[in-house]
Parts: structure tokens; sequence; C-alpha cells
């Protein structure tokens, strides 16, 4: 976790960029592109949605089964891009940095405040495996409801969340033309201190 001056500055824009965004109905200004990569390097795409953010990075949760998770476990850095076409003629906030697994009491927190029917849905998904029909998933779902009937659903165990941590920044404004304003914080691997540059569009 960094108190860096740059560095909460780089962070108050993205709170006031997602608070501008959810104000210029944006449809959800949570939603976020994560990248990942297997320990082979091959990179892989998806959108998922930003639950916490605090100084010590973003969050996001899901299956460690999952595709993402176990790239994530086996190669343990991301970049996340959040694009609000609405703001102006357009605004990108990337983050790239290296990925933890967030603390037990965390996902358990996270997971109790969840609605009963995603709770249900992460006991029965076995996320990204193959899948015979959708009839299937439905008993599946069916059965987990029946096993904790009465009760409250506890978090699965291989059900988490990941916290990124920044170690580069960029906060992107379009421009007519595309001249656009690209400004990119970068933090020294060595000393840990922060640095702000602007980019050529």
């Amino acid at each position: 976790m960094s108190s860096h001056p740059l560095y909460l500055e780089a962070l108050a824009a993205f709170d006031r960029l997602q608070a501008e965004a959810a104000a210029v109905g944006e449809p959800d200004s949570t939603a976020m592109y994560v990248a990942t990569a297997d320990a082979q390097g091959i990179p892989s795409l998806r959108t998922v949605l930003l639950k916490e953010h605090d100084e010590r990075g973003f969050v996001f949760y899901t299956h460690l089964d999952g595709r993402k998770g176990r790239e994530l476990i086996a190669n343990p850095h991301a970049a996340l891009l959040f694009h609000w076409p609405r703001i102006g003629l357009g605004v990108q906030y990337r983050v790239e940095g290296r990925v933890s697994v967030v603390s037990d009491a965390e996902a358990d927190a996270y997971f109790a405040s969840r609605p009963r029917g995603s709770q249900i849905g992460a006991w029965a998904s076995h996320q990204s495996e193959p899948l015979a029909s959708r009839e299937a998933f439905d008993e599946a779902c069916s059965e987990v409801e029946s096993r904790f009937d009465g009760m409250d659903v506890p978090r699965p165990p291989r059900w988490t969340g990941f916290r990124i941590e920044p170690n580069a920044i960029e906060v992107w404004y379009a421009g007519e033309f595309r001249l656009h304003e690209r400004w990119h914080y970068v933090r020294d691997a060595n000393s840990g201190d922060w640095s702000k540059t602007l980019l050529f569009p």
C-alpha cells in the first residue's frame, strides 16, 4: 500500500471519474476489462465488476478454479481497463499491477452481502468448465438451494477475491482528431516512489 502523493492523486482521479460516469448514465461504472495471461504468457480478456477499491488496490471476486483464477494463480499479474465513453469525448482508466488473493475475512464479508441467488450460483457453477445443458445447471442450483434450505449460504472454499495492487496507472482523456491527453503514473520498483508523465497521444 502506498501513500505517495502522486499515487493518491491517481486514485482520486479514479473516484472523480467513476462518480462522473455514474452521473452521466454509464450502464455500469464498475465494469472493467481484466487481462490475464497463463504461465506461458498466452493472454485472455473478459469483463468483470469492481467490488472494492482503496489504497491497497482494486478488487473483484471469482472462482479460483475458473480460467482467470487459474491464470492469476500461475501468473499473478493483471491489467484492468475502465472505459467510460459518456464522459466528455470518452475516458479510459488503465491499471497494471501484481495480484494477490484477498483475506478469508474480506471474502466472507463480501460473499455474505451478495443476493442469495448469486450465492447459490457460486456453489452450483464449475466456472469455465463444459456444461451439458442449461437444464443441468438449473438442477445443480436447485440441489444447492435444497442443501442450504433454512440457513445462510456459506462462501464456497474455492471462491474468493483478487486484489490488483497498481504499479502503473494511465488516465486517458479522448480528444478531437485523436489528440488525446494521457497521464501516466508509474511506481519505481526499487524505491516505491511514483512519477507522473504526459504521453504523446
